[in-house]
């Protein structure tokens, strides 16, 4: 499949996927509120209404529109009202006309104008229209559509018609000082109706979108194939860590550094010479390495009657293992001091190319999942298509906020480039069927507690109060990722330098963050490791102790290759 045809997929896709799950939504959410209703009413808490003024009433209520009939066949919907003075021995007034009737009657009359209401906490917000007039006795006047007056309880039903609507609170003589217990209720036949289609408009369009986006996906997954470099080799500019001999960055899977020579069979003994030193790829931590015995002063030598020692650098690196995500991240030597105040800006296009991507991403996951359940197997494409997209993401972050390391502009693409930072992952052959349903919400629930507190901004808890229930509470700030690459660039803006121990550590915690993404993504069953590798390339520490590395160049030791003695030669 080309690739312009699979872009073109991929947001045919996300668009019809994107409407479908809101229209679903939307039909799901009409479905509960039609089934809560009943033959009922749908109905509000009780919420006091206080203005200083002789009357209170609701915004403009455009019910239906014009042009449609005054009365319909069907309920369009029901409204009820009901209201109660706050002085018992006030009595209470509402009731529902036409706006331009309710502005005549209260035209030069102080009255207020409710415009917002909240809930948690409750508030309202009102405004107030001065007047020097009295108004004659609301009950009296002939324009009302429906209204209730007297003490205690007051309520009306009212039928929504077409027209612009006022509803109106007074109290029932007209007099200074609304002060009343509101509560309003809905009721309406078009609801199910409306949960029906909605349903089914939004299933109808998942089952053409998802289709699309999953082949688009596929395509630009094959195009976006990434090239692995290896599960521990660093990026491009990045040397062999100290310490480590060419063995670096093997695993199963790739080309070992030390093995049979040509002509021998895997597994056979290799032949003097050339076998891997201790703590080397294709050596066993804890046992000599063949061609060693007896060769003094070796570690890991072997000794007749004594069982090897353990190499406990060897293991130490065993335990550090690189994990099989890795991200990379070169800081630029040449930084502007001020371009970072306005990268966020130039990455906006990026910003919403990527909403519909992580939208893309989910999707992919969940099918990724199913199918990881079903056959043990990631597909291939969705696998390549959706470590591009965190790829981008990482482009993006490590360019414009979560580490201004560079002031190169991202490129738009899924693939691998020679951008300064990179993301990969390594392909597993199989997983785990089990691990799929768990891992991605119980098993990283320590890491993504732990991405919380790095990378989260927002902190919510809730309070009682003693009149209108429950006030929820919010506090902001700054993420601890966040404050850490504000100070690297506002010490780059005074210095022009960014800080590398600063920096470091930055790479660290997105490392730390895109392991986690990437574990909760199903794409590898390792779990990811608790620690925090800083630097641009994950490197795990030098072995400790000596480490024994033969030169290519260098013949073996002479009492290490017994050679039997030459027979004599013909013609001798």
């Amino acid at each position: 499949m080309k690739k312009t045809a699979s872009v073109i997929m991929l947001v045919l896709g996300i668009l019809i996927s994107m409407v479908g799950l809101a229209t679903l939504a939307g039909g799901a959410v009409a479905s509960v509120v039609g089934s809560a209703q009943g033959d009922g009413y749908l109905t509000s808490g009780t919420a006091r209404l206080a203005v200083g003024s002789h009357a209170l009433t609701s915004p403009r209520l455009d019910a239906v529109g014009e042009g449609i009939p005054p009365r319909l066949p069907f309920d369009v919907g029901t409204l009820r009202l009901r209201a109660t003075s706050a002085d018992p021995g006030k009595e209470i007034f509402i009731g529902v006309a036409p706006q331009d009737d309710v502005e005549r009657y209260l035209s030069g009359v102080h009255h207020s104008e409710l415009l917002e209401v909240d809930s948690r906490p409750f508030r309202a917000e009102y405004r107030d229209i001065p007047g020097t007039g009295t108004p004659a006795p609301p009950a009296a006047q002939a324009f009302w559509s429906t209204s209730a007056s007297g003490p205690g309880e007051q309520e009306l039903t009212w039928d929504l018609a077409a027209g612009s609507w006022a509803i109106v609170i007074m109290n029932a003589d007209g007099s200074l000082g609304v002060d009343a217990e509101v509560q309003a209720g809905f009721r309406s036949d078009l609801i199910m109706p409306a949960a029906t289609g909605l349903l089914v408009g939004g299933a109808v369009a998942l089952a053409i979108g998802i289709p699309l986006l999953v082949l688009g996906a596929i395509g630009l997954g094959r195009h976006a194939r990434q090239q692995p470099r290896g599960p521990a080799a660093p990026p491009p500019g990045y040397g062999t860590p100290p310490g480590y001999g060419p063995g670096y960055g093997t695993q199963p899977g790739y080309a070992p550094a030390y093995g049979p020579p040509p002509g021998y069979a895997a597994g056979s003994t290799p032949l003097p010479g050339h076998e891997p030193p201790p703590g080397q790829a294709g050596a066993v931590p804890g046992t000599s390495a063949p061609g060693t015995q007896g060769a003094p002063g070796m570690p890991g030598a072997a000794v007749p009657g004594v069982p090897p020692v353990p190499h406990t650098g060897a293991a130490n690196r065993a335990d550090r293992a690189p994990y099989p995500a890795r991200l990379f991240g070169d800081l630029d030597p040449a930084l502007s001091r001020a371009m970072w105040l306005v990268k966020w800006f130039l990455a906006i296009p990026h910003f919403i190319v990527l909403v519909f991507l992580w939208f893309a991403f989910l999707v992919t996951t969940i099918v990724a999942g199913f199918a990881i359940l079903f056959t043990g197997r990631y597909p291939r494409p969705l696998f390549d298509f959706n470590v591009g997209v965190l790829r981008w993401n990482w482009r993006v972050a490590f360019y414009a906020y979560a580490a201004a390391g560079t002031d190169r502009y991202p490129p738009f693409t899924l693939a691998h480039t020679d951008y300064p930072a990179d993301f990969e992952v390594d392909y597993p052959e199989r997983l785990s069927r089990g691990l799929v349903l768990v891992k991605w919400w119980l098993l990283s629930l320590p890491h993504l507690l732990i991405v919380a507190a790095l990378s989260g901004a927002t902190w919510t808890w809730e309070t009682e109060t003693t009149d209108l229930g429950t006030t929820y509470e919010r506090a902001t700030g700054p993420s601890l990722l966040g404050l850490l690459v504000l100070v690297a660039v506002v010490a780059l803006l005074f210095t022009g330098r960014y800080q590398r121990p600063l920096f470091d550590f930055i790479l660290g915690i997105n490392r730390w963050i895109y392991r986690v993404l990437a574990y909760t993504a199903l794409m590898r069953d390792e779990y990811p490791p608790f620690r925090l590798d800083q630097g641009p390339a994950e490197v795990p520490p030098a072995v400790s102790g000596p480490v024994h590395q033969e030169p290519s160049h260098q013949e073996p030791p002479h009492h290490e290759v017994p050679r039997p003695e030459a027979g004599p030669t013909p013609g001798s």
